[in-house]
């Protein structure tokens, strides 16, 4: 046998031995462990998987800032009174859980948190639940699930930038800026291990540098909150993170005197 047909008989064997790999290569994603990750996978995702978070991610594929939340709500809430001094309360779940009726009895607040939830989530549905509301000011709590990776790994420097852009925002539709500490939190309770208490302190060091530089009203929930660990006391939260009727009622002079310093400026 010859060189040349040699080299050809090789060839054509290799053709035949790759030519299942590369078919399944080609074929579409339809296979389960395609499809869908295994359980191993999803909890080296970032989190766990159970129904809480199977359900969360379902609302990340079809609604990622959860716009339809508030959507009904805010078409009936309608413009400001003449005089009202509208504020807006925008977070996650330590604003949705904040009963502001009972903190702010008879004042015009709009609480607009959704559990949860990160910065880029709350940056995609600030217009509709912030600036479209026409309030005099805007009070912005958020941070806490981008250090826990919520919708995945974030640095810091991202949740400066969405938080950035939402003050941004606000100014230049000539709505007022509260910009507010993150709270405190040694550890948290769904993801455990992060030791978020330091990047919590630099995530507010710079909060409150911003504020300075643009001008906007910082309000330091943080210092008025932690204990010596860094952390939220079991006599202000159950799980170390979420604040109890007594950690509200130490944030609530604070927002307000923050809301007053705003209106004045």
């Amino acid at each position: 046998m010859n060189r040349f047909a040699l080299r050809t008989l090789i060839a054509a064997a290799l053709a035949i031995v790759a030519a299942p790999a590369m078919l399944s290569a080609q074929e579409p994603g339809t296979k389960p462990e395609i499809a869908a990750p295994a359980p191993a996978q999803a909890a080296a995702s970032g989190h766990p998987d159970n129904d809480y978070w199977r359900k969360h991610d379902q609302q990340l594929l079809t609604d990622f800032g959860w716009l339809a939340r508030f959507k009904d709500a805010n078409e009936k809430l309608g413009s400001p009174a003449a005089g009202e001094n509208r504020v807006v309360f925008m977070g996650d779940s330590i604003t949705e859980g904040w009963h502001l009726d009972v903190s702010f009895p008879g004042k015009p607040y709009i609480n607009r948190g959704i559990s949860g939830q990160t910065s880029p989530q709350m940056l995609l549905r600030f217009r509709q639940d912030v600036i479209d509301l026409k309030p005099k000011v805007v009070v912005i709590l958020a941070g806490t699930n981008d250090i826990a990776g919520n919708t995945g790994p974030m640095t810091l420097e991202q949740s400066e930038n969405n938080l950035a852009s939402m003050a941004d925002l606000a100014a230049a539709n000539h709505i007022k800026v509260v910009l507010c500490s993150v709270t405190p939190a040694f550890d948290f309770p769904w993801q455990r291990g992060l030791e978020p208490a330091p990047k919590i302190d630099a995530l507010n060091k710079w909060i409150r540098s911003y504020a300075a530089e643009k001008g906007y009203v910082y309000v330091d929930y943080h210092s008025a909150l932690k204990d010596a660990q860094d952390g939220l006391p079991p006599a202000l939260s159950r799980d170390g993170v979420h604040p109890l009727p007594a950690g509200y009622a130490i944030m609530a002079p604070l927002a307000e005197a923050g809301i007053a310093k705003a209106l004045a400026q």
